[in-house]
């Protein structure tokens, strides 16, 4: 049984998802945030006065699974019969914001020894490693044993497990009982497919995929087991209308698509939608300060001066654009400044960080995770809310649902939000596509960057973004081509490059080259690639994890998230890491889950930093795994040195001009759409 973190659909085998640190780390406090939102929207829950959305004359399965939801929702059973004819329930309107009161983040949540034993005889009984006992006592907290024993297809909440193991583990302990018509499995099974669909990004999935999802894991009456789930509370179920309004006749029903989702998913993106509608609707238009505005605005340059005005007099903004484009957002947090408002930016991570405090004068700029977990940032209010005037989010692309969520509802009412980054990247690790939502929802103001990256390599990845794979003119060989026939060839002239010929011939010292691959598995993955470098630039026993100090590595404090670092030592304490400055404490029980060599990283990892140089892999096995999103992010890590170890032949321009990003099910859209009007222009 794989105890290994689960995948993302857009980048296999993203790093761990445990929190790290022995004392009150940054994961942890940012983990302790989350819990205190989900319990807000939980009290949000309770208060709901009727259901979440409804419309439209339904039937069959469709009309089955709303009857459902209102029969659920009134305490009753859930109808068996075909709910029909059924009127309009009206859309409730926007709460007000609940805001939360800050709390001091509680140390790592530890299962006591007792639950992890009482577990571990559990999942030895069973037949399942008992080696992901503590993981599991984590999920299921001091009753594990018992929830166990009770439906043993719970297993599924623990990562990496998938149902053929849950069903050995059921067999083990069941008997003839276990079987594929178990209800218990029905339910388990649906949770663990919309698990697997946030992985891939969506927060919810349509009905008849979700159906068919379950057919193919063996479930014998989908249909039946849906709504079995969705009277259990287990998941929640949506139903939103499709197209434009007004584009049917007044006689005529508009078209409507039922959804599936997990609780926690729906539930932000609901929130989310909320907070931005806020935001909106709170700054409407300049206040007594207009003229300064105008005047920072008429002082900067092209369309750092639209973004200055557009900010001015809205209260949500966003802007597009490459890395030189970051000058624009930098202009307005310094114009803010001196008009004497309260101003903070926050990227993806450390380097991130790190390159805009170069450009603002240092001071006031955040990781996203930082600033909503209190260790960075300007603190909060009596009412839990950010002490902030304006938040500019950089890296925005990066942005899931959840964290999104978090984001709207710490900033108080009149405050400013701008959303900018890199439409062209690949989207989150977590569910949703935010910024790609918003930008496609049109309800805020839309301000492009017209500052290029420049030289060949902007001139590359500008094309890229438009589908195109261009040939650049390279004088200074910006961009170099290494054509390798086979996987051997691919490992063998990454090593040379990185060790040999990018720091000869364009003087870029080997800790400053950043490898990029499709993916971790593979003859040419991360894994192989990071075992070659490391036998020729810190060969040693790897001790401590496979690890010794000096290794790069890329350590993950939370799902979604890695941060290039060094290993600096290890003792009893566990594995001390630099990462961005800062020194980090893995302990011992988590580096296996939460630390990877890192001087090869998949493009997901690499989004939000920049190198001098990168070597992009492009292995023949990888060619399915090309995309443009993916091919753009991978090539625009390079501040001044690209080469490409190309074995992927015509499916490289291929997937640039014809692979775009994935579909993500999202909501935003249709839950912003009655809030928030289509903005002009």
């Amino acid at each position: 049984m794989s105890t290994e973190p689960p995948e993302t659909a857009e980048d296999a085998e993203e790093p761990g998802t445990s929190a790290e640190g022995a004392q009150v780390s940054e994961a942890e406090a940012e983990l302790a945030a989350q819990r205190v939102e989900r319990e807000r929207i939980e009290r949000r829950k309770a208060e709901r006065q009727g259901p979440i959305e409804a419309g439209g004359k339904l039937s069959g399965t469709a009309a089955d699974l709303l009857a459902a939801v209102r029969a659920v929702e009134s305490g009753e059973k859930p109808a068996a019969t075909v709910f029909a004819e059924a009127e309009p329930a009206p859309r409730r309107p926007a709460p007000e914001p609940v805001r939360r009161v800050p709390s001091v983040a509680p140390g790592p949540l530890v299962p006591a020894a007792g639950a992890v034993e009482d577990v571990r005889a559990v999942l030895v009984q069973g037949g399942a490693p008992e080696g992901i006992a503590v993981q599991a006592a984590g999920v299921f907290g001091d009753g594990g044993a018992d929830v166990l024993r009770t439906d043993p297809w719970q297993l599924l909440r623990v990562p990496g497990v998938r149902p053929e193991q849950a069903d050995g583990f059921a067999r083990a302990l069941l008997g003839a009982e276990a079987g594929p018509d178990d209800e218990r499995r029905g339910r388990a099974v649906t949770v663990w497919l919309l698990e697997q669909a946030a992985l891939a990004g969506h927060t919810a999935l349509e009905m008849s995929a979700l159906v068919a999802a379950l057919g193919r894991q063996g479930v014998p009456e989908p249909e039946e087991t849906v709504q079995n789930a969705v009277s259990e509370g287990d998941v929640l179920v949506f139903q939103d209308a499709v197209g434009e309004a007004g584009g049917a006749g007044e006689d005529e029903e508009r078209p409507v698509r039922v959804l599936v989702g997990l609780e926690r998913c729906a539930l932000a993106e609901e929130s989310l939608a909320d907070g931005l509608a806020r935001l909106v609707n709170s700054v409407t238009g300049q206040d007594g300060a207009g003229e300064e505005w105008e005047r920072a605005a008429a002082s900067a340059e092209g369309s750092a001066g639209e973004l200055i005005r557009a900010v001015a007099g809205h209260g949500l903004v966003l802007h597009t654009g490459g890395e030189a484009s970051l000058a624009e957002p930098a202009a307005l947090v310094s114009a803010a400044r001196e008009l004497g408002l309260r101003v903070w930016a926050a990227a993806h991570g450390p380097v991130g960080r790190a390159r805009f405090a170069g450009l603002v004068g240092g001071a006031g700029v955040a990781t996203v995770a930082g600033l909503l977990s209190g260790a960075e940032g300007p603190g909060r209010d009596a009412d839990g809310a950010l002490e902030v005037d304006l938040l500019v989010v950089l890296d925005a692309p990066q942005l899931d649902v959840e964290t999104a969520a978090l984001v709207t509802e710490s900033l108080p009412d009149g405050a400013r939000l701008v959303l900018a980054g890199d439409p062209g990247v690949l989207w989150s690790v977590g569910p949703g596509r935010v910024f790609a939502d918003l930008l496609a929802a049109r309800v805020c103001p839309q301000i492009a960057s017209r500052r290029p990256d420049p030289g060949p390599l902007g001139e590359l990845v500008s094309g890229i973004g438009v589908g195109e794979l261009n040939q650049v003119a390279a004088p200074g060989k910006e961009v170099v081509i290494v054509p390798v026939r086979d996987a051997g060839e691919a490992v063998h002239r990454t090593v040379q490059l990185v060790v040999d010929s990018v720091p000869r011939a364009i003087g870029v010292p080997v800790e400053e080259t950043q490898v990029i691959t499709p993916g971790h598995g593979g003859a040419v993955g991360t894994r192989a690639l990071n075992a070659a470098l490391k036998e020729r630039l810190n060969p040693g026993p790897g001790r401590f994890g496979g690890f010794d100090p000096g290794d790069r590595v890329a350590y993950s404090p939370a799902p979604g998230r890695a941060l290039p670092g060094r290993v600096v030592r290890a003792d009893g304490e566990g594995l001390h890491l630099e990462c961005g400055g800062e020194e980090v404490v893995v302990p011992r029980e988590r580096v296996e889950s939460s630390v990877r060599h890192g001087w090869a990283l998949t493009a997901h990892q690499a989004v939000g930093c920049r190198w001098p140089a990168v070597v992009v892999v492009l292995p023949g096995d990888a060619a399915q795994a090309l995309s443009r999103p993916w091919v753009y992010t991978a090539f625009s890590r390079a501040d001044r040195h690209l080469s490409v170890v190309h074995g992927v032949e015509q499916a490289l321009p291929r997937a640039v001009a014809e692979v775009a990003a994935k579909p993500r099910t999202t909501r935003l859209p249709v839950l912003l759409a009655p809030q928030v009007p289509v903005a002009e222009g």
